[in-house]
């Protein structure tokens, strides 16, 4: 309907459907101007009121987990064993996907709020889904089950549900039972994780200290996670940490903030005595707090601290690529994008404009389009696939192969922790900025440039998945880059089309998985001041060269194979 109503009007405008084409003559000058400018106003509005609104209420395109399955569900047929009488009119059953509590008392307890539970089915039958089960105990005939409790859309707490057993004839029974309860629960996860926490005071709108205490680590120990909790104090700090970090002591590091605290630490653990087994031994995680969070985005489906902290407590091991960074002679690695152009310029470049908190970067992406920014480079690729239709079905292969039993089996081999006895680093195979192009790779000179951004995960905030067919260890980048003079309904649309999963199809848009490249922004005419981003940090604007290495860091995703989103349609 919105493409009849678009070539409605251009047809009226007299314009036969491509913006940018001659006018016939039955369209005076001044009718064409009108539903020009009309038209932009239209789409500016449009942009400006999808974007809206509160970020972190937003729903992100991932399954809930505190959905009850045994609401829509008949649990499949049960063994004997996976009901343990609790009193003579209670008891608890292992279902499918979640507990299955039967009490007729139950009701009073929920008014009374001893337990939080689910929506019912009944006024006796209640579910909690399996992953919101934290942890469970027999204390003599006291039995506890601790499980995470949603509060709102955006928040969970803990909570807990006792019993005592009728006597002592049932601990053998109860014991046993808890044990499947808890394989249930976790799966291949790892309990009781020994988890860093760094927390970054300064971060975001510095609420940090405060979201970690209150919807964090009750959670977390609730899990009966292991905590060691500190505070940074300045920047760099989480390099010094992780660069000194006994990694034979942690299972994790969790950084409350925003991208910035986990990109220093992979950083850090890139420079110990044994990096590349400091790397694969501990996973980097992020809590978040600050105000970029895609790295919980990508792989936990959320932005929200404490739905985040449950996702980190059932989360799975899962191999991350990063990317190698050589500008001049400084080499550190990224694990989230680079940028150069339009998004570099409007992260970075509209610090005057904070007061105006998120809505300052969808201003500076209007006011850029709408006067044609570009920003000019030379470019240099090493391109592994640019047929768009090809990067789709790689992406469909590796993500079918990744979710079925065999795929799975082959991905969690690849994160045994003994099968890499080399500890250092691998050689980079194209060298470093210093060096010279190799004669094999692509070269271009890109003088109206307008957007070129490379990522390693899906979402760069909680409405722009800008790397429709990332995957956290493909051996790729994902390249993007977009000409600055394109058609100013074009650039408009494309703002649009990211939010919705289409920019990736669009004909303005080249799209490539690639393995390395080096990019040498210039300044334009006019132009004092230049920016690059990496992983959302401000870098010296000059040359650089950046090579993907397969599967070194290490962090924990909910289901241990893609990102939480559902790829390029």
């Amino acid at each position: 309907a919105k493409d009849e109503r678009d070539t409605r009007w251009r047809v009226a405008a007299g314009f036969d459907g491509h913006v940018g084409e001659s006018v016939p003559r039955q369209a005076t000058k001044t009718q064409v101007y009108y539903f020009f400018h009309l038209s932009l106003l239209f789409r500016v509005l449009l942009i400006i009121f999808h974007r809206g609104g509160n970020m972190s209420e937003r729903s992100l395109p991932v399954d809930n987990p505190f959905v009850d399955p045994s609401i829509h569900e008949t649990p499949s047929a049960l063994q004997g064993e996976a009901t343990l009488f609790v009193a003579e009119d209670a008891s608890l059953t292992l279902g499918a996907d979640s507990l299955i509590i039967l009490d007729d008392r139950f009701v009073h307890r929920e008014a009374a709020n001893c337990c939080g539970l689910l929506p019912t089915r009944s006024k006796t039958t209640h579910s909690i889904p399996h992953y919101n089960i934290l942890d469970a105990s027999l204390d003599d005939l006291e039995l506890t089950i601790q499980h995470a409790l949603p509060t709102s859309k955006t928040s969970c707490r803990p909570s807990t549900i006792s019993y005592t057993l009728i006597d002592k004839s049932s601990i053998n029974a109860a014991k046993s039972w808890l044990a499947k309860l808890l394989d249930l629960a976790y799966g291949n996860s790892q309990r009781n994780k020994r988890i860093k926490v760094l927390v970054n005071p300064f971060g975001g709108q510095g609420a940090a200290r405060k979201l970690y205490a209150s919807e964090v680590e009750p959670l977390l120990r609730a899990a009966g996670c292991e905590i060691d909790a500190q505070e940074t104090t300045h920047s760099g700090h989480a390099v010094e940490i992780a660069r000194q970090l006994n990694v034979d002591a942690y299972d994790v590091v969790a950084c409350a903030s925003g991208d910035g605290l986990p990109h220093e630490v992979f950083n850090g653990l890139a420079q110990q005595q044994k990096p590349r087994r400091a790397l694969r031994k501990v996973a980097v995680v992020q809590l978040p707090c600050g105000s970029g969070n895609a790295m919980s985005i990508n792989l936990n489906g959320t932005n929200s601290p404490s739905f985040a902290a449950l996702a980190i407590v059932k989360g799975l091991r899962t191999p991350l690529d990063l990317m190698a960074v050589t500008q001049g002679e400084r080499m550190y690695w990224s694990f989230l994008s680079q940028a150069v152009g339009i998004i570099a310029d409007c992260d970075l470049g509209t610090e005057n404009m904070r007061w105006m908190g998120s809505a300052r970067f969808t201003v500076g992406i209007l006011t850029r389009l709408l006067g044609k920014t570009v920003y000019p480079a030379e470019l240099a690729v090493k391109v592994d696939i640019d047929d768009k239709q090809a990067i789709k079905a790689a992406y469909s292969h590796v993500r079918s192969q990744r979710e079925d039993v065999s795929g799975r089996r082959e991905w969690e081999a690849h994160q045994d922790l003994d099968g890499d006895k080399h500890d250092s680093l691998p050689a980079l195979q194209y060298g470093s900025v210093l060096q010279d192009v190799p004669s094999d790779w692509e070269k271009a000179s890109l003088p109206t440039l307008g957007n070129f951004y490379c990522g390693n995960m899906a979402y760069m905030s909680p409405d722009t998945p800008f790397f429709a067919a990332a995957l956290p260890s493909d051996n790729h980048i994902d390249m993007v880059n977009v000409d600055g003079a394109i058609p100013r309904l074009k650039a408009l649309d494309m703002i649009l089309a990211v939010e919705q999963n289409k920019m990736f199809d669009m004909d303005v848009v080249n799209y490539r998985k690639v393995s390395a490249y080096r990019i040498s922004p210039k300044l334009r005419p006019g132009q004092k001041v230049g920016y690059i981003s990496i992983d959302g940090e401000k870098v010296p604007f000059e040359p650089f060269q950046v090579e993907i290495v397969g599967g070194l860091g290490t962090v924990l995703s909910r289901n241990g194979a893609v990102y939480e989103f559902e790829g390029p349609k």
